[in-house]
């Protein structure tokens, strides 16, 4: 068992001091901010002034094309007074001025491609655009602090808010400067500009040959800037991985997703400092206006071939017909197609296992210091790695083990159903499928083959003892499960056309499913992967969940036997312990966190729904759920907050009410819910759980920023003590990944070269400690060694390794904001109340991810519940179209 983790993580070393640089700044200024808003203007179909100008391109542009650029800064095109490029020289106006006259002059062939050709751009535009460039302001010197810091309130270090684009491209700058060695191999790395930090990829890229047909990858380092709460310095985390490159494009669809590539060009104009060091980020998909691929979005590839008159760029259409030409390079030009699961399968695996990772993690952190150092390991706050679980009762042989499982499973289904029957209605495709789920049923419930009458078409089957009456209709699926006809007529709202397919869908649902008469209602309904469904709007499974929720039913989905990799056993046992789960028949099991936990204490978690125009039913959305799990008599129940009847409902009626219900629309209204939540707690002990990165845009107090030891605060007001929202409210806030590396990568290590994984409940030697990391074991089925490497494979790991998929434990921080510590209670007038102990609360939420029938949850249990409480808010477009 290892005894300490690391992470990928760093922090500014206070022996080094400041890190400054001396750096060239231009700012827009205002008077060239205002000359280029009259040429945006003039793309605008008299749409009115703008008051900030598109950049995202033109920035693009400047970091591909303008030697010694380092980094463009977010906001400019707003204000022309922020510093708008970093660099580590000045860029002479011969270069910057061809590549803005190229932004401007691409904007307005845009808005006359737009336009279909006609000639809607007056002359003056160009005299515009003249007067522009002849104001292109001067670079000045500055001295900038890479590591220029304040200290909220609350005790937060925060950076300067320009370190957050300005410190990855730097610090990945410096990286690309050496390479990196392993085992008599070099790699070298290219800066990419990301939308959250900057990524390093190696290049070019390796190739790994695998049954005759060869497959290329890289390194894939990511450099983000981060704050932990309460901590005196920021953070830099580095994370590591596989860049794949697809070697075959789908054929181009309306339908089909799009993919990123990634530009090597030559420069046009003499070298700079950071010449050769760059790739160029590009979007390309299917135009459904011109019918054909095209350049996407922001993508600088538009722009570019109007530059370098020397050397041909690929068109979309020619990369992705041959993406593997363009890797190994044309003309003087590379280009790499990134690989998504859209391309269909690759042969190099995702992922990196632990003794690789600590590998480019050492050779970072050569090249950080000394302006940066790594974060002190984490040691063990508890041996009490997991709670009373019946699968690791060691002393009790597996059949009892499954038998007492099983035992529990129809004593929390006999409670959540309140002694009332259960109806479930079985959609099926393959009859295989029907059998599966047959079988399973007996399985998880432990109880014996239930009578089964009718037709193989039309099928019933019943379980009855043990306290349950348990109902099912298997019946074939037939046109319920097809694709969704929806209408072609782009005049109209996307979401509007979606919706009267779905309302369609219903209809036909309506006629076939009935409502469970008396009885709570549930549907098992088999369908087709999504990979079948070009056009994800076609896919039928969110129509479904709407009209079975309709129809008072839950619903789970099972994939068809050849759309899945899992066996078909395995899945039809999931889909009924799924559906149990959304019948509110699931509880934590007893926890083993220490004395100090409240024998009465319930559980409470908050979840943010949060759909745009892209979402599943594409209508935006904004719902708070508040899910409660408490014990009564010796039985669990979960329960979910109803806004609109001010009460708690049984799971279920939650899930089915938040198809109907109107969603919030304001961060200020997401905050009363909270509060009125918060005091329908108030009645005993409660340990409330939230997710900062989900939370945080409707909960702004929860911003690393505002947040105090033992305090809350809502809207503008200051924090004030957590005991005025309750006597005994404690509160944990857990934070992921979140796509943005929020939370650093990590192993274990001896401290002797060897590294792993290790599960249990960490944090920093220090007092007052309040943030603790939350790892769990790696699942069965990850069978690879540790010390398997991809990148640069060892002789032992023989040459099929970069073809393993690795998988690695999530970091999942807890932070306990709120408690009853003993200056908490001085605060609320209760000193001779016994003291919380941090590290008990932080154990009990890395407890609640664990459960007898699930593999270690991503979340603490009733902030999983409410997670997928999510799956059912699905609103429709009900407005005239």
């Amino acid at each position: 068992m290892y005894r300490v983790i690391r992470t990928a993580a760093y922090e500014p070393d206070p022996a080094h001091g400041p890190w400054t640089e001396p750096l060239h700044v231009v700012r827009l200024e205002d008077e060239l901010h205002k000359e280029l808003l009259k040429v945006y203007d003039r793309t605008r179909n008299g749409e009115g002034p703008s008051r900030s100008l598109p950049l995202r391109r033109l920035d693009a542009l400047l970091r591909a094309m303008a030697p010694g650029v380092l980094a463009t800064a977010r906001g400019a095109g707003g204000d022309g007074t922020m510093p708008w490029l970093y660099a580590r020289e000045p860029v002479p106006r011969e270069v910057v001025a061809p590549l803005v006259a190229t932004w401007a002059a691409g904007m307005l062939r845009a808005h006359d491609d737009e336009n279909e050709g006609d000639d809607l751009v007056p002359d003056t535009a160009l005299d515009d655009l003249d007067r522009a460039l002849g104001k292109l302001p001067r670079w000045e010197r500055e001295s900038v602090d890479l590591t220029e810091t304040t200290t909220s309130l609350g005790g937060t270090a925060e950076p300067a808010r320009r370190l957050f684009r300005l410190l990855p491209e730097r610090i990945a700058f410096h990286l690309a400067q050496r390479p990196f060695r392993a085992r008599g191999t070099e790699l070298a790395f290219r800066v990419v500009t990301a939308d959250h930090g900057t990524e390093l990829v190696s290049w070019p890229p390796r190739q790994y040959v695998s049954k005759g047909k060869t497959w290329y990858y890289s390194a894939l380092l990511t450099v983000t800037v981060q704050t932990v709460p309460f901590m005196a310095r920021f953070r830099v985390h580095v994370s590591y991985g596989i860049r794949r490159w697809t070697t075959r494009f789908p054929a181009p669809s309306r339908g089909a997703r799009g993919a990123t590539v990634l530009l090597d060009s030559p420069l046009p104009w003499p070298d700079g400092p950071d010449r050769g060091h760059r790739l160029v980020t590009n979007a390309v998909g299917f135009d459904w206006r011109r019918g054909r691929l095209a350049w996407r979005g922001h993508s600088p590839a538009l722009l570019i071939s109007d530059l370098d008159i020397v050397h041909r760029y690929p068109e979309p259409a020619e990369l992705c017909a041959k993406p593997e030409k363009w890797l190994a390079g044309a003309g003087g030009i590379m280009a790499g197609v990134v690989h998504s699961s859209a391309h269909g399968a690759h042969g190099v695996g995702p992922g990196l296992m632990p003794q690789e990772r600590a590998e480019l993690d050492e050779w970072v952190e050569e090249g950080l210091a000394p302006m940066f150092r790594r974060v002190p390991d984490l040691t063990r706050v508890t041996r009490r790695n997991i709670p009373a679980l019946l699968s690791r009762q060691t002393t009790t042989e597996a059949p009892a083990r499954e038998t007492a499982a099983t035992t529990a499973r129809r004593g929390v289904l006999t409670g959540a159903l309140s002694g009332g029957p259960l109806d479930v209605e079985v959609l099926w495709q393959s009859e295989e499928t029907r059998e599966a789920l047959h079988t399973a049923l007996s399985d998880v419930l432990g109880m014996p083959p239930g009578d089964r009458t009718g037709g193989p078409e039309d099928e019933r089957w019943h379980w009855r003892g043990n306290g349950i009456d348990l109902r099912v209709r298997a019946r074939s699926a037939g046109e319920l499960v097809s694709s969704l006809e929806v209408s072609g007529d782009r005049r109209r709202r996307r979401a509007a056309r979606l919706a009267e397919a779905v309302e369609r869908r219903s209809a036909l649902v309506a006629d076939h499913l009935a409502s469970p008469d008396g009885a709570r209602g549930a549907a098992i309904i088999e369908i087709a992967g999504k990979d079948r469904f070009p056009d994800p709007d076609t896919d039928p499974k969110h129509a479904l969940r709407i009209a079975c929720a309709r129809q008072e039913r839950v619903s789970q989905f099972v994939n068809l036997p050849e759309d899945s990799a899992a066996s078909l056993p395995h899945r039809a046992r999931w889909a009924w312990l799924d559906t149990l789960r959304q019948l509110g028949a699931i509880e934590p099991p007893a926890h083993r966190a220490g004395d100090g936990i409240p024998a009465d204490l319930q559980y409470a978690a908050l979840w943010l729904v949060r759909h745009t125009r892209r979402g599943p039913t594409r209508s935006p959305a904004r719902r708070l759920i508040a899910v409660r799990v408490r014990s009564d008599g010796g039985r669990s129940t979960v329960e979910g907050w109803n806004a609109e009847r001010a009460a708690w409902v049984p799971y279920p009626d939650l899930l089915l009410s938040l198809v109907s219900e109107a969603a919030l629309t304001e961060p200020a209204t997401v905050e009363q819910h909270i509060r009125s939540v918060l005091f329908q707690l108030r009645d005993r002990p409660t340990l409330l759980l939230a997710d900062v990165g989900n939370l945080r845009q409707g909960w702004p107090g929860l911003k690393h920023g505002n947040l105090a030891r033992d305090r809350l605060s809502f809207g503008e007001g200051t924090a004030q003590r957590l005991a005025l929202y309750g006597p005994d409210l404690r509160i944990v806030l857990t934070r992921d990944a979140n796509g943005r590396d929020e939370v650093p990568e990590w192993y274990a290590h001896d401290g002797a070269g060897k590294a792993g994984f290790s599960q249990g409940v960490w944090g920093q030697d220090e007092p007052d400690r309040r943030v603790f990391v939350s790892t769990a074991e790696v699942p069965h089925t990850a069978t690879l060694p540790k010390g398997l490497r991809k990148i640069v494979p060892s002789t032992a790991a023989g040459r099929t390794a970069p073809g393993k998929t690795a998988w690695n434990p999530a970091h999942l921080e807890l932070t306990v904001l709120g408690c009853l510590t003993e200056s908490a209670l001085a605060g609320a007038g209760r000193p001779d109340v016994p003291a919380d102990r941090p590290e008990e609360w932080a154990t009990l939420a890395h407890q609640l991810r664990f459960h007898d029938d699930y593999p270690p949850l991503s979340r603490p249990l009733p902030l999983h519940l409410a997670r997928l409480a999510g799956e059912y808010v699905l609103p429709l477009d009900t407005s005239t179209p």
